[in-house]
């Protein structure tokens, strides 16, 4: 084979592949295709400087990635704004005039969103949506994708989007597969897809049978006035068009094809989860703009949430960052649109009960999309005997120690549980708590990660050798680090307290403990927390169950420690003994005044009310100047402020 017979040869190979997985019309036989592929690869092997980027033998597989480089978008991509009924269809479609538009409606299919750049009819870049605004670069995966072209007729500049995603049956195909080989199985369709296009081996890509649809453009040169003429252009190209397009004048029309496609559902080989409606106009559309996340000119209608019914086997527990406790329902596993649905949310106890829920009930489960699946319902009447009752939790699942109870919300108080730590270790370096400068959300991650701080007291057993040799850990950073750390040592009993993360006790709660039991403060009681001026019931429980749960720890801490309890020398003034409110921009920061304010015996509140003896403000100020004036309250600006605070 010559040169000119190899170039036509790779021209008739696309142009046959076209027809095969594009268009479903052969133009040749198996037999055809493979004697002239065959006759290209001998080619190639001879001429390996010959080979073209879109040649069909590119499409192979079997590179191997290091990893995913990062990539920027030529122009932003975006999230689509979702409703859910015709009312918000309407409401969308009122916002912005767009009421004697024409709308352009398709499929939404659920899948993995990619960005194809072509220039001079080669496709140079495929990159994931990543944040929008830069994505991982898979451009080798996306080549073994037989749906997406390695050469186009297009010759200007242009990005491609659509839809990577796999078809039902070949999902099921997969996973039947995966489970003869003993491999865990794929969650659902569109997990599937995303999971195939981040393969660091482009033959695992390649063998996941992925489409890629298209449904818009990025940056291009195209002079086309409608999407509808944008679409058909790319479709020609050489891409997949789905049967289902639907050209609206208006709501009622888009209505119908809603109904139409949402009837389909079922029967569509991929899966999809509602029906994207665009303005056509594509200058409308530019008109109409974007907000901060989304496009004015296009939205999702989604579809209703599917149900089934399944079996409750038993509650898991779930402790999340924060402390807080979540029951999980634990099902028999059901299907529901290509997920197999193990576990649904419960939100709290009391959602259970208000459910009458039990062990061995049979409910009725929904998901709709992405969002985590929910029991709504109990077959009370289908219960036989052998159902059991669910309790409420006494002590955390996670560390074993007795749990805070709060209206709806259970709580693990423990700041050394395994499942709050990272968290717990980030607030108390805080700047507003300990102000540990270099130890933040980042460095604690990396600490904790290897091993080197895995409960607070480990941060002051720090040691230059343990830091020496991490990434990112020079000499100077390690002894700032320590540093910053041997000064915390000394800070005011106040900023400790806040650091320990007490539900209920911030800074200003924190301060009157300090300032009202100073060295007792770890045996205060319940009833001597509760008369402190501004607790409540549920602040006062939730510190003395939090002393009760850590005390050993805290003292363990305070061994490392030498902090300060300083007097509080009131100044007399005006302001002594009388509640101020700050509202507006003023000159000086708020915590500025409210410091002073507070030197000079006042108490800082943060709404006005009758007791408000004060609104010291600014300019801009609203809702609080307003009640103000309606109580009767004494306005101050700054200048009034600096007398009465000197009189």
């Amino acid at each position: 084979m010559k040169k000119d017979d190899y170039l036509k040869a790779v021209e008739t190979l696309n142009l046959w592949a076209k027809a095969y997985y594009t268009d479903d019309n052969p133009l040749a036989s198996d037999e055809e295709y493979d004697r002239l592929y065959h006759s290209v690869i001998e080619f190639e092997k001879e001429n390996p400087n010959e080979i073209l980027s879109y040649s069909p033998t590119q499409k192979i597989g079997g590179a191997i990635s290091e990893g995913f480089n990062k990539l920027a978008h030529i122009n932003q991509m975006w999230s689509m704004e979702d409703v859910f009924s015709e009312s918000e269809l309407v409401a969308w479609i009122n916002r912005g005039d767009k009421s004697k538009e024409v709308f352009y409606c398709e499929p939404k299919f659920d899948g993995a969103s990619l960005n194809l750049f072509y220039e001079g009819g080669i496709l140079k870049s495929a990159i994931t949506r990543g944040d929008g605004v830069i994505g991982e670069e898979i451009t080798q995966n996306a080549k073994v994708i037989n749906s997406i072209p390695l050469q186009i007729s297009y010759k200007g500049r242009i990005e491609i989007r659509g839809e990577v995603v796999i078809a039902k049956n070949d999902f099921d195909s997969l996973n039947e597969q995966r489970a003869k080989n003993g491999e865990p199985l794929l969650a659902n369709p569109r997990n599937a897809a995303a999971g195939s296009l981040r393969q660091l081996d482009s033959k695992i890509t390649a063998s996941r049978k992925l489409k890629f649809i298209p449904w818009g453009v990025g940056y291009n040169e195209l002079d086309f006035r409608t999407h509808l003429q944008t679409m058909d252009f790319v479709r020609e190209l050489g891409f997949l068009r789905d049967s289902f397009v639907r050209i609206c004048k208006n709501k009622d029309e888009v209505m119908e094809a809603y109904n139409e496609l949402l009837s389909k559902r079922d029967f569509k080989d991929i899966m999809m989860d509602g029906m994207v409606v665009r303005v056509d106009s594509l200058d409308k559309s530019i008109n109409l703009g974007y907000t901060v996340k989304f496009p004015r000119f296009m939205v999702a209608f989604k579809f209703p949430a599917i149900e089934k019914v399944t079996k409750l086997k038993d509650i898991a527990l779930q402790v999340g960052r924060s402390g807080v406790v979540t029951p999980v329902g634990v099902l028999e596993p059901v299907l529901i649109e290509g997920a197999m649905i193990k576990n649904a949310t419960l939100h709290n106890f009391d959602e259970i009960e208000r459910l009458g829920l039990m062990k061995g009930d049979y409910v009725n489960i929904i998901r709709s999309g992405d969002v985590i699946p929910k029991i709504t319902s109990v077959y009370k009447d289908r219960r036989d005997g052998a159902q059991k009752q669910i309790n409420r939790p006494e002590f955390c699942p996670v560390c074993g120690s007795k749990l805070h109870y709060e209206e709806i919300f259970v709580v693990c108080q423990n700041i050394d549980c395994k499942a709050r730590i990272v968290n717990s270790l980030i607030y108390f370096a805080s700047k507003k708590c300990m102000d540990i400068d270099g130890l933040g959300e980042a460095i604690v991650k990396t600490l904790y990660k290897e091993g080197k701080i895995v409960k607070i007291i480990d941060i002051y057993r720090l040691k230059f050798e343990d830091l020496d040799g991490l990434e990112g850990f020079r000499d100077k950073k390690i002894s700032n680090l320590l540093n910053a750390i041997e000064n915390s040592k000394t800070n005011e009993l106040y900023r400790f307290i806040t650091a320990l993360g007490i539900e209920h006790i911030g800074e200003v709660a924190a301060k009157k403990i300090s300032n009202h039991f100073k060295d007792n403060w770890l045996n205060a009681s319940y009833d001597e927390v509760l008369g402190l001026d501004g607790f409540g019931e549920a602040m006062a429980k939730s510190y003395i169950d939090f002393i009760d749960t850590n005390a050993e720890h805290i003292k363990e801490l305070l061994k490392y420690l030498t902090l300060q309890i300083p007097k509080l020398e009131i100044k007399q003034s005006a302001f002594s003994d009388k509640t101020v409110v700050i509202t507006g921009t003023l000159s000086k920061s708020r915590d500025f005044y409210k410091d002073e304010l507070e030197k000079m015996g006042a108490k800082v509140a943060n709404s006005v009310s009758k007791k408000t003896d004060y609104l010291l403000c600014g300019e801009n100020a609203g809702s609080k100047l307003e009640k103000a004036k309606e109580l009767g309250v004494k306005i101050i600006g700054e200048d009034e402020y600096k007398e009465l605070s000197e009189s």
